[in-house]
C-alpha cells in the first residue's frame, strides 16, 4: 500500500522553529522526487518545496527562500521540510506529496501549521 504519513506540525510563535517529517512506504522513495504543498484556509493549494530522488537538485518557493529547507533521507525513507523564522502567513494545513511540483500522484494527510503569539 502506497502510503506518505506526515508529521511535526503543531503551533509556533512567529520567529521559530519546526520541522516536518514525511514517512514514504510502498513504492521505491529512493526514484522518487518529492514535494512539499501548503494550503492556507481561504487559499489554494501552493507548492512550497521539491526535491530531486538523489536530492541533489532542490526548489523552493519564493515565499519560503531563505528559511525553508527541503531534505530527504533515502535509508530511512523519510521526507523533511526544516521550517525557521516562521511567520503568521505560514498558517497551513501541509501536505507531503511523491513527485516534482504541485500536482503529485500520491498524499499524505498533511499537518497542521499555525504561526501564532
Amino acid at each position: 500500500q502506497v502510503q506518505l504519513v506526515e508529521s511535526g506540525g503543531g503551533l509556533a510563535q512567529p520567529g521559530g522553529s519546526l520541522r516536518l517529517s514525511c514517512a514514504a512506504s510502498g513504492f521505491t522513495f529512493s526514484t522518487s522526487s518529492m514535494s512539499w504543498a501548503r494550503q492556507a484556509p481561504g487559499k489554494g493549494l501552493e507548492w512550497v518545496a521539491g526535491i530531486s530522488s538523489s536530492g541533489h537538485n532542490t526548489f523552493r518557493a519564493d515565499s519560503v527562500t531563505g528559511r525553508f529547507t527541503i531534505s530527504r533521507d533515502n535509508d530511512k525513507n523519510t521526507l523533511y521540510l526544516q521550517m525557521n523564522s516562521l511567520k503568521p502567513e505560514d498558517t497551513a494545513l501541509y501536505y507531503c506529496s511523491k513527485g516534482w511540483g504541485p500536482r503529485g500522484d500520491v498524499w499524505g494527510q498533511g499537518t497542521q501549521v499555525t504561526v501564532s503569539s
